[in-house]
Protein backbone atom coordinates (compact mmCIF):
# COMPACT_ATOMS: atom_id res chain seq x y z
CA UNK A 1 0.00 0.00 0.00
CA UNK A 2 1.53 3.33 -1.06
CA UNK A 3 1.64 6.49 1.05
CA UNK A 4 -1.21 8.22 -0.82
CA UNK A 5 -3.56 5.30 -0.18
CA UNK A 6 -2.58 5.17 3.50
CA UNK A 7 -3.31 8.89 3.91
CA UNK A 8 -6.68 8.58 2.14
CA UNK A 9 -7.65 5.67 4.40
CA UNK A 10 -6.61 7.58 7.53
CA UNK A 11 -8.58 10.70 6.53
CA UNK A 12 -11.67 8.62 5.74
CA UNK A 13 -11.31 6.84 9.09
CA UNK A 14 -11.13 10.18 10.90
CA UNK A 15 -14.43 11.37 9.44
CA UNK A 16 -16.00 7.95 9.94
CA UNK A 17 -15.03 8.00 13.63
CA UNK A 18 -16.41 11.52 14.14
CA UNK A 19 -19.66 10.90 12.28
CA UNK A 20 -20.20 7.66 14.20
CA UNK A 21 -20.29 9.62 17.47
CA UNK A 22 -16.75 9.05 18.75
CA UNK A 23 -15.48 12.27 20.41
CA UNK A 24 -13.45 14.44 18.06
CA UNK A 25 -10.33 14.40 20.24
CA UNK A 26 -10.40 10.58 20.44
CA UNK A 27 -10.88 10.35 16.67
CA UNK A 28 -7.91 12.63 16.01
CA UNK A 29 -5.74 10.79 18.52
CA UNK A 30 -6.62 7.40 17.02
CA UNK A 31 -5.85 8.59 13.50
CA UNK A 32 -2.61 10.23 14.65
CA UNK A 33 -1.42 7.05 16.33
CA UNK A 34 -2.53 5.07 13.28
CA UNK A 35 -0.46 7.31 11.00
CA UNK A 36 2.63 6.78 13.17
CA UNK A 37 2.04 3.02 13.06
CA UNK A 38 1.67 3.15 9.27
CA UNK A 39 4.88 5.18 9.01
CA UNK A 40 6.74 2.59 11.10
CA UNK A 41 5.47 -0.26 8.92
CA UNK A 42 6.29 1.42 5.61
CA UNK A 43 9.79 2.51 6.66
CA UNK A 44 10.66 -0.53 8.77
CA UNK A 45 11.58 1.63 11.76
CA UNK A 46 10.34 1.51 15.38
CA UNK A 47 7.11 3.40 16.02
CA UNK A 48 7.72 6.93 17.36
CA UNK A 49 5.65 6.50 20.52
CA UNK A 50 7.36 9.43 22.23
CA UNK A 51 5.98 11.68 19.51
CA UNK A 52 2.46 11.14 20.88
CA UNK A 53 3.15 12.57 24.32
CA UNK A 54 5.44 15.28 22.94
CA UNK A 55 2.84 16.39 20.41
CA UNK A 56 0.10 16.54 23.06
CA UNK A 57 2.36 18.57 25.36
CA UNK A 58 3.33 20.94 22.53
CA UNK A 59 -0.30 21.27 21.51
CA UNK A 60 -1.34 22.34 25.00
CA UNK A 61 1.79 24.40 25.59
CA UNK A 62 1.12 27.12 23.00
CA UNK A 63 0.99 30.47 24.79
CA UNK A 64 -1.66 31.87 22.43
CA UNK A 65 -4.12 29.20 23.61
CA UNK A 66 -4.43 31.02 26.95
CA UNK A 67 -6.69 33.47 25.13
CA UNK A 68 -9.41 30.81 24.72
CA UNK A 69 -10.23 30.20 28.42
CA UNK A 70 -9.82 33.92 29.18
CA UNK A 71 -12.34 35.03 26.55
CA UNK A 72 -14.73 32.19 27.37
CA UNK A 73 -14.65 33.09 31.06
CA UNK A 74 -15.18 36.78 30.33
CA UNK A 75 -18.09 35.96 28.02
CA UNK A 76 -19.64 33.67 30.64
CA UNK A 77 -19.39 36.38 33.30
CA UNK A 78 -20.95 39.05 31.09
CA UNK A 79 -23.63 36.64 29.91
CA UNK A 80 -24.63 35.77 33.46
CA UNK A 81 -24.47 39.45 34.34
CA UNK A 82 -27.71 40.22 32.49
CA UNK A 83 -26.32 42.18 29.55
CA UNK A 84 -28.76 40.86 26.95
CA UNK A 85 -31.62 43.24 27.75
CA UNK A 86 -29.26 46.21 27.96
CA UNK A 87 -27.77 45.46 24.53
CA UNK A 88 -31.21 45.08 22.96
CA UNK A 89 -32.34 48.46 24.31
CA UNK A 90 -29.08 50.02 23.11
CA UNK A 91 -29.57 48.46 19.66
CA UNK A 92 -33.13 49.75 19.49
CA UNK A 93 -31.83 53.24 20.24
CA UNK A 94 -29.32 52.94 17.36
CA UNK A 95 -31.96 51.67 14.94
CA UNK A 96 -34.52 54.34 15.80
CA UNK A 97 -37.56 54.23 13.51
CA UNK A 98 -35.98 52.23 10.71
CA UNK A 99 -38.44 49.80 9.02
CA UNK A 100 -38.33 46.41 10.66
CA UNK A 101 -37.07 48.08 13.83
CA UNK A 102 -37.15 45.05 16.11
CA UNK A 103 -35.61 42.72 13.53
CA UNK A 104 -32.77 45.15 12.84
CA UNK A 105 -32.26 45.74 16.55
CA UNK A 106 -31.95 41.96 16.96
CA UNK A 107 -29.23 41.91 14.31
CA UNK A 108 -27.22 44.71 15.90
CA UNK A 109 -27.68 43.33 19.43
CA UNK A 110 -26.57 39.89 18.23
CA UNK A 111 -23.43 41.42 16.69
CA UNK A 112 -22.64 43.21 19.95
CA UNK A 113 -23.41 40.17 22.09
CA UNK A 114 -21.45 37.84 19.81
CA UNK A 115 -18.50 40.22 19.97
CA UNK A 116 -18.57 39.81 23.75
CA UNK A 117 -19.12 36.05 24.03
CA UNK A 118 -17.50 34.89 20.76
CA UNK A 119 -20.16 32.18 20.40
CA UNK A 120 -22.89 31.89 17.76
CA UNK A 121 -24.77 29.33 19.83
CA UNK A 122 -24.73 31.47 22.99
CA UNK A 123 -25.94 34.43 20.92
CA UNK A 124 -28.80 32.43 19.40
CA UNK A 125 -29.82 31.15 22.82
CA UNK A 126 -29.63 34.40 24.79
CA UNK A 127 -30.85 36.78 22.08
CA UNK A 128 -33.46 34.31 20.88
CA UNK A 129 -34.87 33.91 24.38
CA UNK A 130 -35.83 37.59 24.44
CA UNK A 131 -36.12 38.66 20.80
CA UNK A 132 -38.11 35.75 19.36
CA UNK A 133 -41.11 36.12 21.73
CA UNK A 134 -40.96 39.91 21.37
CA UNK A 135 -40.86 39.79 17.56
CA UNK A 136 -43.71 37.27 17.40
CA UNK A 137 -45.77 39.51 19.68
CA UNK A 138 -44.93 42.46 17.42
CA UNK A 139 -46.42 40.67 14.41
CA UNK A 140 -43.47 38.94 12.74
CA UNK A 141 -44.08 35.42 11.46
CA UNK A 142 -42.38 32.64 13.49
CA UNK A 143 -40.28 31.67 10.45
CA UNK A 144 -39.05 35.24 9.91
CA UNK A 145 -38.38 35.71 13.61
CA UNK A 146 -36.27 32.58 13.98
CA UNK A 147 -34.56 33.23 10.63
CA UNK A 148 -33.42 36.72 11.60
CA UNK A 149 -31.99 35.66 14.97
CA UNK A 150 -30.37 32.49 13.63
CA UNK A 151 -28.75 34.43 10.78
CA UNK A 152 -27.59 37.28 13.04
CA UNK A 153 -26.04 34.87 15.54
CA UNK A 154 -23.26 34.03 13.05
CA UNK A 155 -22.00 37.63 12.75
CA UNK A 156 -20.65 38.08 16.27
CA UNK A 157 -18.03 35.28 16.34
CA UNK A 158 -16.19 36.95 13.43
CA UNK A 159 -15.94 40.24 15.31
CA UNK A 160 -13.10 40.07 17.88
CA UNK A 161 -12.60 38.38 20.20
CA UNK A 162 -13.17 35.20 18.18
CA UNK A 163 -12.44 31.72 19.53
CA UNK A 164 -12.39 30.07 16.09
CA UNK A 165 -9.76 32.57 14.93
CA UNK A 166 -7.54 31.71 17.90
CA UNK A 167 -7.85 28.04 16.95
CA UNK A 168 -6.92 28.78 13.32
CA UNK A 169 -3.99 31.02 14.26
CA UNK A 170 -2.64 28.33 16.59
CA UNK A 171 -3.05 25.63 13.94
CA UNK A 172 -1.12 27.46 11.19
CA UNK A 173 1.18 29.74 13.18
CA UNK A 174 -0.56 33.00 12.19
CA UNK A 175 -0.84 36.12 14.34
CA UNK A 176 -3.93 36.06 16.56
CA UNK A 177 -3.93 39.86 16.67
CA UNK A 178 -3.87 40.10 12.87
CA UNK A 179 -6.71 37.58 12.66
CA UNK A 180 -8.79 39.61 15.12
CA UNK A 181 -8.20 42.82 13.20
CA UNK A 182 -8.97 41.05 9.91
CA UNK A 183 -12.39 40.05 11.21
CA UNK A 184 -13.61 43.57 12.01
CA UNK A 185 -14.71 44.67 8.51
CA UNK A 186 -16.21 41.27 7.49
CA UNK A 187 -18.20 41.15 10.75
CA UNK A 188 -19.59 44.65 10.20
CA UNK A 189 -20.23 43.89 6.53
CA UNK A 190 -22.22 40.82 7.53
CA UNK A 191 -24.44 42.90 9.81
CA UNK A 192 -24.96 45.54 7.11
CA UNK A 193 -26.04 42.92 4.57
CA UNK A 194 -28.43 41.32 7.05
CA UNK A 195 -30.01 44.70 7.80
CA UNK A 196 -30.24 45.30 4.06
CA UNK A 197 -32.03 41.97 3.70
CA UNK A 198 -34.59 43.00 6.32
CA UNK A 199 -35.19 46.31 4.51
CA UNK A 200 -35.63 44.55 1.17
CA UNK A 201 -38.06 42.02 2.64
CA UNK A 202 -39.90 44.85 4.39
CA UNK A 203 -41.11 46.07 0.98
CA UNK A 204 -43.13 42.88 0.62
CA UNK A 205 -44.01 41.95 4.19
CA UNK A 206 -44.35 45.43 5.77
CA UNK A 207 -42.66 44.62 9.07
CA UNK A 208 -43.76 46.57 12.17
CA UNK A 209 -41.94 49.83 12.86
CA UNK A 210 -41.38 51.22 16.33
CA UNK A 211 -42.80 54.73 16.72
CA UNK A 212 -42.51 55.51 20.43
CA UNK A 213 -40.12 58.22 21.58
CA UNK A 214 -37.74 57.99 24.50
CA UNK A 215 -37.21 60.80 26.96
CA UNK A 216 -33.79 62.35 27.38
CA UNK A 217 -33.36 60.53 30.69
CA UNK A 218 -34.26 57.18 29.09
CA UNK A 219 -31.83 57.77 26.25
CA UNK A 220 -29.04 58.63 28.69
CA UNK A 221 -29.72 55.52 30.80
CA UNK A 222 -29.88 53.28 27.72
CA UNK A 223 -26.56 54.59 26.39
CA UNK A 224 -24.82 54.14 29.74
CA UNK A 225 -26.26 50.65 30.24
CA UNK A 226 -25.19 49.67 26.71
CA UNK A 227 -21.70 51.13 26.79
CA UNK A 228 -20.74 49.42 30.05
CA UNK A 229 -20.80 45.83 28.69
CA UNK A 230 -19.38 47.00 25.35
CA UNK A 231 -16.32 48.23 27.21
CA UNK A 232 -14.98 44.66 27.18
CA UNK A 233 -14.64 44.17 23.40
CA UNK A 234 -13.51 47.79 23.08
CA UNK A 235 -10.69 47.09 25.55
CA UNK A 236 -9.73 43.94 23.64
CA UNK A 237 -9.74 45.57 20.21
CA UNK A 238 -8.31 48.88 21.40
CA UNK A 239 -5.54 47.25 23.42
CA UNK A 240 -4.47 45.03 20.55
CA UNK A 241 -4.78 47.78 17.90
CA UNK A 242 -2.64 50.23 19.88
CA UNK A 243 -0.10 47.59 20.87
CA UNK A 244 -0.65 48.24 24.58
CA UNK A 245 -1.30 44.57 25.28
CA UNK A 246 -1.02 41.15 23.68
CA UNK A 247 -4.05 39.00 22.90
CA UNK A 248 -3.52 36.98 26.10
CA UNK A 249 -3.18 40.11 28.19
CA UNK A 250 -6.32 41.52 26.57
CA UNK A 251 -8.12 38.30 27.53
CA UNK A 252 -7.00 38.59 31.15
CA UNK A 253 -8.01 42.27 31.25
CA UNK A 254 -11.43 41.40 29.81
CA UNK A 255 -11.97 38.89 32.64
CA UNK A 256 -11.02 41.49 35.24
CA UNK A 257 -13.24 44.11 33.57
CA UNK A 258 -16.25 41.80 33.36
CA UNK A 259 -15.84 40.81 37.03
CA UNK A 260 -15.60 44.41 38.22
CA UNK A 261 -18.60 45.49 36.15
CA UNK A 262 -20.81 42.53 37.11
CA UNK A 263 -19.92 42.50 40.81
CA UNK A 264 -19.54 46.17 41.67
CA UNK A 265 -21.05 48.38 38.92
CA UNK A 266 -24.22 46.65 37.73
CA UNK A 267 -24.23 44.34 40.80
CA UNK A 268 -25.88 41.67 38.68
CA UNK A 269 -23.67 38.90 40.11
CA UNK A 270 -22.83 37.75 43.61
CA UNK A 271 -19.65 36.06 44.81
CA UNK A 272 -21.55 32.78 45.25
CA UNK A 273 -22.32 32.76 41.50
CA UNK A 274 -18.63 32.68 40.52
CA UNK A 275 -18.09 28.99 41.26
CA UNK A 276 -20.69 27.91 38.68
CA UNK A 277 -19.43 30.50 36.19
CA UNK A 278 -15.86 29.21 36.46
CA UNK A 279 -17.08 25.63 36.08
CA UNK A 280 -19.05 26.57 32.96
CA UNK A 281 -16.01 28.30 31.47
CA UNK A 282 -13.84 25.25 32.16
CA UNK A 283 -16.44 22.93 30.64
CA UNK A 284 -16.57 25.14 27.53
CA UNK A 285 -12.84 25.64 26.97
CA UNK A 286 -11.46 22.25 28.04
CA UNK A 287 -12.91 20.29 25.09
CA UNK A 288 -11.45 22.79 22.60
CA UNK A 289 -8.00 22.60 24.20
CA UNK A 290 -8.17 18.80 24.32
CA UNK A 291 -9.08 18.67 20.63
CA UNK A 292 -6.16 20.98 19.78
CA UNK A 293 -3.74 18.82 21.79
CA UNK A 294 -4.83 15.60 20.07
CA UNK A 295 -4.86 17.38 16.71
CA UNK A 296 -1.11 17.90 17.13
CA UNK A 297 -0.66 14.11 17.12
CA UNK A 298 -2.88 13.93 14.04
CA UNK A 299 -0.91 16.70 12.33
CA UNK A 300 2.48 15.22 13.30
CA UNK A 301 1.63 11.78 11.93
CA UNK A 302 0.23 13.01 8.63
CA UNK A 303 3.11 15.45 8.18
CA UNK A 304 5.56 12.60 8.71
CA UNK A 305 3.72 10.78 5.91
CA UNK A 306 4.27 13.93 3.79
CA UNK A 307 0.57 14.64 3.45
CA UNK A 308 0.96 18.45 3.03
CA UNK A 309 3.28 17.95 0.06
CA UNK A 310 0.96 15.38 -1.51
CA UNK A 311 -2.13 17.58 -1.04
CA UNK A 312 -0.25 20.56 -2.43
CA UNK A 313 0.79 18.57 -5.50
CA UNK A 314 -2.72 17.17 -5.97
CA UNK A 315 -4.46 20.56 -5.81
CA UNK A 316 -1.89 22.23 -8.05
CA UNK A 317 -2.33 19.42 -10.56
CA UNK A 318 -6.04 20.29 -10.70
CA UNK A 319 -5.61 24.07 -10.78
CA UNK A 320 -2.98 26.70 -10.14
CA UNK A 321 -5.55 29.49 -10.25
CA UNK A 322 -6.02 30.90 -6.76
CA UNK A 323 -9.58 32.03 -7.49
CA UNK A 324 -10.63 28.54 -8.54
CA UNK A 325 -8.82 27.17 -5.48
CA UNK A 326 -10.71 29.52 -3.17
CA UNK A 327 -14.02 28.54 -4.78
CA UNK A 328 -13.26 24.84 -4.29
CA UNK A 329 -12.21 25.46 -0.67
CA UNK A 330 -15.41 27.39 0.04
CA UNK A 331 -17.53 24.57 -1.37
CA UNK A 332 -15.60 22.04 0.73
CA UNK A 333 -15.97 24.13 3.90
CA UNK A 334 -19.70 24.69 3.38
CA UNK A 335 -20.15 20.92 3.11
CA UNK A 336 -17.95 20.37 6.18
CA UNK A 337 -19.96 22.94 8.12
CA UNK A 338 -23.12 20.97 7.45
CA UNK A 339 -21.79 17.92 9.26
CA UNK A 340 -19.03 18.99 11.65
CA UNK A 341 -18.33 21.60 14.31
CA UNK A 342 -16.39 24.59 12.98
CA UNK A 343 -13.55 24.35 15.49
CA UNK A 344 -12.91 20.70 14.67
CA UNK A 345 -12.99 21.45 10.94
CA UNK A 346 -10.41 24.21 11.35
CA UNK A 347 -8.10 21.95 13.34
CA UNK A 348 -8.28 19.20 10.72
CA UNK A 349 -8.23 21.25 7.51
CA UNK A 350 -6.25 24.43 8.27
CA UNK A 351 -2.79 22.78 8.48
CA UNK A 352 -3.53 20.98 5.20
CA UNK A 353 -5.06 23.81 3.15
CA UNK A 354 -3.22 26.89 4.47
CA UNK A 355 0.20 25.92 2.98
CA UNK A 356 -1.47 25.44 -0.43
CA UNK A 357 -3.11 28.86 -0.11
CA UNK A 358 0.25 30.42 0.72
CA UNK A 359 1.89 28.75 -2.29
CA UNK A 360 -0.75 30.41 -4.48
CA UNK A 361 -0.05 33.84 -2.99
CA UNK A 362 -3.08 34.01 -0.71
CA UNK A 363 -2.60 35.76 2.63
CA UNK A 364 -2.77 33.46 5.66
CA UNK A 365 -4.90 36.08 7.40
CA UNK A 366 -7.40 36.41 4.57
CA UNK A 367 -7.59 32.64 4.18
CA UNK A 368 -8.15 32.26 7.92
CA UNK A 369 -10.96 34.81 8.08
CA UNK A 370 -12.65 33.23 5.04
CA UNK A 371 -12.33 29.82 6.66
CA UNK A 372 -13.64 31.03 10.03
CA UNK A 373 -16.60 32.88 8.50
CA UNK A 374 -17.49 29.97 6.21
CA UNK A 375 -17.50 27.45 9.05
CA UNK A 376 -19.40 29.83 11.33
CA UNK A 377 -22.14 29.91 8.68
CA UNK A 378 -22.34 26.16 9.34
CA UNK A 379 -24.35 27.05 12.45
CA UNK A 380 -27.33 27.84 10.18
CA UNK A 381 -26.96 25.11 7.56
CA UNK A 382 -28.76 21.78 8.06
CA UNK A 383 -28.50 19.06 9.16
CA UNK A 384 -26.06 20.00 11.99
CA UNK A 385 -26.86 23.76 12.24
CA UNK A 386 -26.96 24.27 16.01
CA UNK A 387 -28.57 27.71 15.80
CA UNK A 388 -31.44 26.31 13.74
CA UNK A 389 -32.33 23.91 16.53
CA UNK A 390 -31.88 26.54 19.25
CA UNK A 391 -34.09 29.18 17.61
CA UNK A 392 -36.63 26.58 16.48
CA UNK A 393 -37.03 25.34 20.03
CA UNK A 394 -37.47 28.87 21.38
CA UNK A 395 -39.87 29.83 18.58
CA UNK A 396 -41.73 26.52 18.90
CA UNK A 397 -41.55 25.70 15.19
CA UNK A 398 -39.96 22.84 13.26
CA UNK A 399 -36.42 23.00 11.93
CA UNK A 400 -37.58 22.93 8.25
CA UNK A 401 -39.62 26.10 8.94
CA UNK A 402 -36.59 27.73 10.58
CA UNK A 403 -34.51 26.81 7.52
CA UNK A 404 -37.12 28.47 5.30
CA UNK A 405 -37.02 31.65 7.40
CA UNK A 406 -33.21 31.64 7.54
CA UNK A 407 -32.68 31.19 3.79
CA UNK A 408 -32.72 34.91 2.76
CA UNK A 409 -30.22 35.73 5.51
CA UNK A 410 -28.06 32.73 4.61
CA UNK A 411 -27.93 34.00 1.01
CA UNK A 412 -26.86 37.44 2.28
CA UNK A 413 -24.05 35.86 4.30
CA UNK A 414 -22.91 33.80 1.32
CA UNK A 415 -22.65 37.04 -0.67
CA UNK A 416 -20.45 38.48 2.09
CA UNK A 417 -18.39 35.29 2.02
CA UNK A 418 -17.78 35.73 -1.72
CA UNK A 419 -16.84 39.38 -1.22
CA UNK A 420 -14.20 38.67 1.43
CA UNK A 421 -12.98 35.71 -0.62
CA UNK A 422 -12.34 37.67 -3.80
CA UNK A 423 -11.68 41.16 -2.41
CA UNK A 424 -8.77 40.56 0.02
CA UNK A 425 -8.67 44.26 0.96
CA UNK A 426 -11.86 43.79 3.00
CA UNK A 427 -9.91 41.49 5.32
CA UNK A 428 -6.36 42.79 5.13
CA UNK A 429 -7.03 46.56 5.23
CA UNK A 430 -7.19 46.94 9.03
CA UNK A 431 -4.24 44.60 9.81
CA UNK A 432 -2.08 46.37 7.20
CA UNK A 433 -2.93 49.82 8.55
CA UNK A 434 -1.94 48.64 12.02
CA UNK A 435 1.37 47.24 10.79
CA UNK A 436 0.63 43.53 11.01
CA UNK A 437 2.32 41.09 8.67
CA UNK A 438 -0.31 39.26 6.63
Amino acid sequence: MNTTTIIAVLICLTFAFILSGIPVYVSLLMTGVGSLAALAMTTGTPMATNAVSQSIFNGMGSLSLLAIPFFMLAGEIMNRGGITEKLIKFAMLLIGRLPGSLANAGIIASMLFGGITGSAQATASCMGGIMIPAMKKDGYSPEETCGVIAGASTCGPIIPPSIIMVVYATAVGASVGAMFMGGILPGILCGVFLIGTVLIRNRKYKFPRRTEKLSAAEIRTTIIDGIIPLGMPLIVVGGIMTGLCTVNEAGAISVAYSLIVSLFVTKSLEIKDLRQIFLNAVNSSAPILLIIACAKVFSYGLTALQMPQLVNALILSLTNNKYVFLLLVNILLIIMGMFMDGGASVIILAPILAPVAQSLGISLIQFGVVMAFNLTIGNITPPLGYCLFITGKIGKISVPKVVKGTMPYLIAELVVLMLITYIPFLVTAVPLVLGYSI
